[in-house]
């Protein structure tokens, strides 16, 4: 099994460089189907310690990028607490998307046509399964600290329960330990949107944009809070015809079409509802017992997509793990604003 990795990009301020590393193999998935001769986008910002014991992992949200200097930049950067001078930060695009991993854009080896309808979804094991892959070719023993919020979250999990040593600390944050029929009914509301678009079966790259930024808006209802949008959105000039929060809500739809792909969005929401650690012979309880990491596991508390509850729940069963709740308005989007108060926990946590 041979391997290729091509750096694209170099950040001197910050020592920020993209790879793509290519698999050459096949890789088996839960669903039963396979995927062969793929490639994984990374970042890496920082630089290696020569004893490889200063490996942070971070795991990204479903439609952020491998760079999570562009998405966290209150974590991520010179005097942050995910500092490149003391950290060799690693983020990885996951498989589904579309930001250069490969996902249903990509060219299947075996027809040299794209993915397009026909890519298989991974599961969150699989995601963890082919990040184990660039692990290995980057030769790193042992990974520091791993950190993932929501989605990233679930990928986090996956893979320290499959690779129980590997971690010395852990930080799920805002996730499960397998998606609730709430967080389900939420993405099926979102694919039923997108299929109804009459493109959406349409063997073509821009299939289903339109009915994307319909899912966007319902996924933003689930994302914020009540508190959120009561603070940010209100119609301060009381006319008949305000309606300030439906502008926001097609202005973001709108945002994420320019950047995003529909049958990404589509595939990733299923990778999302099929996350279950449970799923084998183990409950998710024995699984998150093998863990062997150091374990503190973040909410907040207006979460109404993964509310406090499963992180509760996470943390009751890892061994001596930490929980802690941050007071928060902003909803399950708090792991991306509340900077502060997560570099805090963070710096007690290591300390």
């Amino acid at each position: 099994m041979g391997f290729f990795i091509a750096p694209l990009e170099r950040n001197h301020k910050m020592e920020k460089q993209k790879h793509t590393y290519h698999y050459h193999g096949t890789l088996q998935l839960e669903s039963g189907k396979t995927i062969r001769d793929f490639k994984l986008a990374y970042t890496t910002i920082g630089n290696l310690s020569a004893k490889k014991d200063n490996v942070v992992w971070i795991f990204h949200g479903m439609t952020a990028n491998s760079d999570p200097s562009e998405w966290w930049p209150g974590m991520i950067g010179t005097g942050k607490f995910f500092d490149p001078e003391k950290y060799f930060i690693i983020c990885a695009n996951m498989p589904g998307s579309c930001y250069g991993s490969v996902g249903p854009l990509e060219i299947n080896p075996d027809t040299q046509k794209p993915y397009l309808h026909s890519f298989p979804f991974f599961s969150s094991l699989d995601i963890a399964n082919a990040f184990e892959s660039l692990r290995k070719h980057l030769q790193i023993e042992s990974i520091f600290l791993g950190i993932g919020a929501s989605m990233g979250g679930q990928q986090l999990l996956s893979w320290a329960t499959s690779n129980p040593m590997l971690f010395k600390f852990i930080v799920p944050i805002s996730t499960n330990a397998f998606h609730s029929p709430w967080g389900k009914a939420f993405n099926a509301s979102q694919r039923m949107c997108i299929e109804n678009d009459h493109t959406w079966t349409t063997d073509s790259e821009e299939a289903g944009l339109e009915g994307m930024k319909v899912a966007r808006s319902i996924a933003l209802i689930s994302y914020r809070h009540y508190e959120t949008y009561d603070q940010t959105q209100q119609d301060t000039d009381k006319t008949i015809e305000a309606t300030k929060s439906e502008s926001y809500q097609r202005y973001q739809g709108e945002k994420l079409a320019k950047r995003f792909n529909a049958i990404s969005y589509y595939m990733l929401t299923k990778t999302m509802d099929s996350h279950h650690l449970g799923r084998g012979i183990m409950e998710a309880e024995e699984k998150l017992a093998l863990i062997q990491s150091k374990t503190m596991v973040i909410g907040i508390s207006s979460d109404l997509l993964f509310p406090v509850k499963e992180q509760s729940f996470i943390a009751a069963h890892i061994p001596n793990a930490k929980i802690e709740i941050i007071d928060s308005i902003y909803g399950h989007d708090g792991f991306l604003l509340e900077n502060e108060k997560i570099t805090k926990l963070l710096n007690n946590l290591i300390s």
